[in-house]
């Protein structure tokens, strides 16, 4: 088949998938497409200029899916509202990817329009929310903070050494809070997940209440 720039990005996406940020190269990229490295160059310049290409791809994905969830919600509902619906549309749109949470982490360095946009968005949804312009980035980042942490996650590998009944015992004898807070069965996780946020949309309209702070 035809080398374009959109099959070489769906390749560095497997291979991003497999190996991480250390490594994908444009090697691995190429022989996932059985093709000559040098061949790539002419549509992708280079390694950096990939990743910019699937960070892009993966926040225009979720720029799209928050997009069709802002309009399916009424015309009345509040900022909370459009920014819960902006997270789960985010989060929804990351799953999708096997190490999507991590490439997505990487998008503001790499200057992704996506992931700009995606802030703009949110950035402007806290305006509507009344959020004082010095606390906007704060709580931008803090959302997508924790949005990007709650996916790395659900994308983590298994623990590399195997953990016995018996450590789980001890686990659960000694720290009997952390463990019952922690087992959140994988169907829970989508509530667990709208619950945290609307926990970190109500601290922003508690510091919105508070002028005074800073």
């Amino acid at each position: 088949m035809k080398l374009t720039a959109d099959r070489i990005i769906d390749a560095g996406m497997i291979v991003f998938a497999e190996s991480g940020y250390h490594g994908l190269s444009m090697r691995k990229v190429a022989e996932r497409l059985g093709a000559h490295a040098g061949s790539l160059y002419y549509h992708v310049p280079s390694k950096s200029a990939l990743l910019q290409l699937m960070a892009d791809r993966l926040a225009r994905q979720a720029y799209e899916a928050g997009t069709a969830a802002l309009t399916a919600l009424p015309e009345q509902a509040d900022w909370k509202i459009r920014l819960e619906a902006q997270a789960v549309a985010l989060r929804h749109s990351v799953r999708q990817h096997p190490g999507g949470a991590a490439l997505f982490a990487d998008s503001p360095k790499v200057l992704s329009t996506g992931a700009l946009s995606l802030m703009e968005r949110l950035l402007q949804t806290l305006v509507e929310a009344g959020v004082p312009e010095e606390q906007r980035g704060v709580a931008a980042d803090a959302l997508l903070s924790h949005i990007t942490g709650f996916v790395l996650q659900e994308q983590g590998d298994p623990p590399a050494v195997p953990v016995t009944p018996q450590a789980v015992a001890e686990i659960h004898e000694r720290f009997p809070m952390t463990v019952a807070a922690a087992s959140t069965s994988a169907h829970d996780l989508d509530e667990k997940f709208i619950q945290s946020v609307r926990l970190l949309c109500d601290g922003i309209e508690a510091r919105i209440r508070q002028p005074g702070r800073s």
